[in-house]
């Protein structure tokens, strides 16, 4: 019988506990995954309490003064703290999204914070998206067309072609989609995940661009597109409100078509 269990060596120990300070009147607890591959052991959950009268109102917040205040060790990534870069995703309270948008007071209870899941760990909260952004490359995403414009100058579009973009360039490939897929949990190396396809899909529907064929040739095989089975994960957890399940199916469509012609 399958056993879908965490190996011994993989499983996070209980860690180290940094107390609140002295005279604190708000506290929260931050349950922070912790691993270090040089370190030789399990991952471990330390625990920090945190003042959330002397801290910043968003997960991101509460980070940042755990790493310059208690533990300058953690390790995380973090740039834009505005919903813009992406690159604060991580799992908490069990959903992927931004730290830097999330709320504290959303939370109840202690807030537990892991990085993205089913991806290889680098470091603490700092997940490996090497393949992640292989997986963007492979799309070529940017506007195919060899024509010149009409005018010599520019692509035009309508106002009715340019709202064919709204809900897929907006998209931050922050991985929170992706990496809350099944699918792409079991198929990760050869199905492209929600998170690709919408962008694939964002070329699609440019009526700027001319080379939709290749585009569709692309998803000739089972995995890379058909891999989706319309579990909504992706749509339920964006932190940018998109609907990557929309994009996919679109894309569905205009492959059958494509087959149809």
């Amino acid at each position: 019988m399958l056993q879908l269990r965490l190996s011994k060596e993989a499983r996070p120990l209980k860690g180290e506990h940094f107390p609140a300070p002295e005279g604190a009147t708000r506290v929260r607890k931050f349950n922070v995954y912790r691993w270090d591959p040089d370190g030789g052991s399990n991952p471990r959950i330390d625990t920090y309490e945190l003042d959330l009268d002397d801290c910043g109102p968003m997960v991101l917040d509460a980070i940042i003064k755990i790493k310059n205040e208690v533990d300058a060790t953690l390790t995380f990534r973090r740039s834009c703290r505005e919903g813009i870069c992406g690159s604060c995703a991580m799992n908490i309270d069990g959903t992927n999204t931004l730290a830097c948008t999330k709320p504290i007071e959303d939370i109840s209870g202690d807030v537990v914070i892991n990085p993205l899941p089913h991806m290889p760990v680098v470091k603490d909260l700092v997940p490996d998206l090497n393949q992640f952004y292989r997986q963007y490359a492979s799309i070529k995403p940017w506007l195919r067309n060899d024509d010149e414009p009409s005018d010599g100058r520019e692509r035009r579009q309508s106002p009715a072609e340019r709202e064919q973009l709204d809900g897929l360039y907006e998209c931050i490939l922050c991985a929170c989609c992706s990496t809350a897929c099944p699918s792409y949990w079991w198929n990760g190396d050869k199905y492209l995940g929600p998170a690709i396809l919408l962008q694939s899909y964002r070329w699609l529907a440019d009526s700027r661009d001319a080379d939709a064929e290749d585009r569709l040739s692309q998803f000739e095989d089972a995995y890379s597109l058909y891999r989706c089975h319309t579990i909504l994960n992706c749509t339920a957890t964006c932190p940018k409100g998109l609907n990557p399940a929309k994009a996919i199916a679109e894309t569905k469509k205009m492959m059958l078509a494509r087959k149809g012609r």
